[in-house]
This record gives structure tokens, C-alpha cells and sequence, in this order.
């Protein structure tokens, strides 16, 4: 293809951003679904969120093994490779006849996403002309957020006013996947100049990354972490607690969340790393309070106001977190760090998702609630005290 025809730096940077809203579009698809799955197959919430953490499950396997596969091979092929087995998930959702195939489909999602996630993140850093080295965080957490706004909003709106429900989100999905794909193929090459052999490596850090890699990676962990929350058991808490079972409606309040992750996420590319993380990690204390209060009492304002503050609590924690692991780790290391990251937030959100299914499961609903919670409010003041200690010991780390 002649040069001319391809898309520049620009079209690079803005098609891997649309690849990293891909990628969390397919995370979100299934959520507003899963009252549907377990009504028509009779399906234990244990088992729901089994399913939605098969996801994390698939990324934990592929992080390790492929996770520089970007620094070797350039971030636009390893996307392409994770984009085409995200557009294969949708096929095994859309035509499910029963639940192993939502296994199939979760596990194709989250090798895809484990593919495309890291080569996404640094190929907008690589590729970011703006000239505001945050900026690209800051898009990170847009582009994801409105992928899984999309996602909520539109599978509840078909779940609930078209025929075949369980159908036509995934092949949405896979349609924004083909063209996400093309999209791709027609930005420039990014292979880099010297020819290795790809081995699987171990993930490792950079010498002298350790303090801002462990800020970084409990920040984005907590935002995943209550995104296990909103996004496994999410629809079954608002259905369960305020009777509520319009699938639209339940999407659009998930929705709400997410789209406050967006439109904060816009207002982050100013505000210092540091302190993003330090708000997100005061405001993921309010929101599960919020939480732990909308399920005690019912009510669906305070479930609005759970969605919404959580959604800026986790817009915080992320940019956040990826603001500091950019501005500390060197290019050639930065795809197999940010791996790194993303597989040990995608630990603690799985067992977040499977510790609370296993919960409600054994229990209630509501007792799973109030343990998340005080689970997740540790790991908040955990970051707290790394932020001080940080602060203590090198005053010229992450702002």
C-alpha cells in the first residue's frame, strides 16, 4: 500500500485510542446481560461471576507469556492479533447456546485484550503530538470509558426494545472490531528497527521502578476492582435491591458511571499524576460508603450517586496510575511494564469479582457487599501510605 494512503502519526495515536474503547467495550458487553443469562440457563451468581472473571482469568495467563510482544514486534501488529480475537468473542456470544460458550467468549476476550491492551497504552505515548506528555493518560481513561459506556448503554437499549436480546451487542462488537482492524492496517509500521527472535519473557521492572510501580499498580487495581463490582454483579444489585428489572434502565445507570469516568477523565490531562492518585484514592472511600449505603437502604438515587461518584473516584485512580508508571518507565521497557501493571490489577480484580459471587452465593447479596467494601477500602489506605512514604523518601517522584 503506498505510503500516502496510510494514516499518519496522528491517525496512529487516534486509532489506538479507539482500540484501547474496544477493548473495554468487550469487557462491558456481557454486563447488563448476565440477569438474562442466569434467568434462561438458571445460573448461581457464583457461576456469573466466574464467567465475567475468566476474563481477567485469560489476561493473567497472557500477560505474562506475551507481554513484550509489542517491544519486539511493534504495537500495531500485536493490537491487530488481539483486535481479531476480541471480533472472534463476539462470535461465541452471539451465537451461545449455553454457558460454556460464554466461557469461550470471556477467555477470547481476555487474550485479546491482553494483546491489545499494553500496545494500545504505548503506542498513544509514542504517538501523542500534543505536546502534554499527560494528555495521553488522560485519553486512555476517555477512550476506555466511553467504550464501556457504549457498551452498557447499547446492550441495555437492545436487551430491552429488540428482538433476540442476547444478539446484537456482539455483533456490534464485532462489526467496530473489523473496522478497528482496517483502521490499523492503514497506520504507519511500527516495527522496530532491529530484528529479534521473540522469546516469552518474564515481566520485570526497570532498575530503581519499584516505588512507582507499586503506586501506579494499586491505583489502577483499585479503579478495576470496583469495576469488578459495577460490571459482574452490578445489574443484580440494582435489580435486587430496588426491584428494578428494566435491562435498559439498569444499563443506563451502570452507564452513568462510566460516562463520569469520561468526562473527568477530560479534565485529568492538567492535574499531576500524584495527585490524581491521591484523589482516587479518597474519592474510591466515598464511593464505597455510597455503595454499602444504596444496598442497605435500596434506594435507586443512592445507587445513581454510587455510579457516578465511583465512576470519578475510578477516573482518578487510573489516569492516575498510568501518569506515573509514563513518566518513570523508558520507552523500550514501556510495554512489558505496563503489562506488568495491567496483570496485577487484573489479580485483584478477578478475586474481587469471585471472592463476592462466591459470597452472595453462600450468603447474601448484601453481606458480599459490606466485605468488598472493607476490602477495598484497605487497599486505599494501603496506597495512602505508599503515597507518604513515596513523599518521605524521594521528594521528586511522582506529581
Amino acid at each position: 500500500m503506498p505510503a500516502a494512503s496510510r494514516l499518519g502519526r496522528a491517525g496512529a495515536f487516534w486509532t489506538s485510542a479507539s482500540v484501547l474503547a474496544l477493548v473495554l467495550w468487550s469487557s462491558g458487553a456481557p454486563s447488563v446481560l448476565y440477569p438474562l443469562y442466569a434467568q434462561k440457563w438458571e445460573l448461581s451468581l457464583a457461576l456469573i461471576t466466574m464467567v465475567f472473571a475468566t476474563y481477567q482469568l485469560a489476561l493473567i495467563v497472557t500477560l505474562p507469556l506475551f507481554g513484550n510482544l509489542s517491544d519486539q514486534f511493534g504495537r500495531r501488529l500485536v493490537m491487530v492479533w488481539g483486535v481479531a480475537m476480541i471480533a472472534a468473542s463476539a462470535v461465541a456470544f452471539a451465537i451461545a447456546p449455553n454457558v460454556a460458550f460464554l466461557f469461550v467468549g470471556r477467555v477470547l476476550q481476555g487474550a485479546g485484550s491482553g494483546l491489545a491492551m499494553g500496545a494500545a497504552t504505548a503506542s498513544l505515548v509514542e504517538n501523542n503530538t500534543t505536546g502534554n506528555a499527560r494528555f495521553a493518560s488522560s485519553l486512555a481513561t476517555v477512550s476506555t470509558a466511553a467504550g464501556l459506556t457504549l457498551a452498557l448503554v447499547l446492550s441495555g437499549v437492545f436487551a430491552r426494545y429488540f428482538p433476540m436480546p442476547l444478539f446484537w451487542s456482539y455483533i456490534l462488537l464485532m462489526g467496530l472490531a473489523v473496522t478497528a482492524v482496517v483502521a490499523l492496517i492503514l497506520t504507519p509500521d511500527d516495527r522496530p528497527s532491529e530484528s529479534r527472535r521473540w522469546r516469552p519473557q518474564t515481566l520485570r521492572l526497570a532498575p530503581g521502578q519499584r516505588g512507582s510501580f507499586s503506586i501506579a499498580a494499586l491505583s489502577v487495581s483499585l479503579a478495576y476492582c470496583v469495576g469488578a463490582i459495577f460490571l459482574s454483579l452490578g445489574s443484580h444489585m440494582i435489580g435486587q435491591f430496588t426491584h428494578t428489572t428494566n435491562a435498559a434502565t439498569v444499563g443506563a445507570l451502570l452507564g452513568c458511571s462510566s460516562a463520569a469516568i469520561g468526562v473527568t477523565g477530560l479534565l485529568l490531562a492538567r492535574v499531576r499524576p500524584g495527585t490524581s492518585v491521591l484523589m482516587g484514592a479518597l474519592l474510591t472511600l466515598v464511593s464505597l460508603s455510597l455503595m454499602a449505603a444504596a444496598a442497605g437502604f435500596g434506594s435507586i438515587e443512592l445507587f445513581l450517586a454510587w455510579c457516578f461518584v465511583g465512576g470519578v473516584a475510578y477516573a482518578f485512580a487510573f489516569t492516575g496510575g498510568l501518569g506515573v508508571i509514563n513518566q518513570a518507565v523508558p520507552a523500550h521497557h514501556r510495554g512489558g511494564t505496563l503489562s506488568l501493571l495491567y496483570l496485577a490489577a487484573y489479580v485483584l480484580q478477578a478475586a474481587t469479582a469471585i471472592g463476592m459471587g462466591a459470597l452472595a452465593t453462600a450468603g447474601t447479596l448484601g453481606s458480599a457487599v459490606s466485605v468488598a467494601s472493607a476490602m477495598i477500602a484497605g487497599l486505599c489506605l494501603v496506597l495512602l501510605v505508599l503515597l507518604v512514604v513515596n513523599a518521605r523518601t524521594r521528594p521528586s517522584g511522582p506529581r
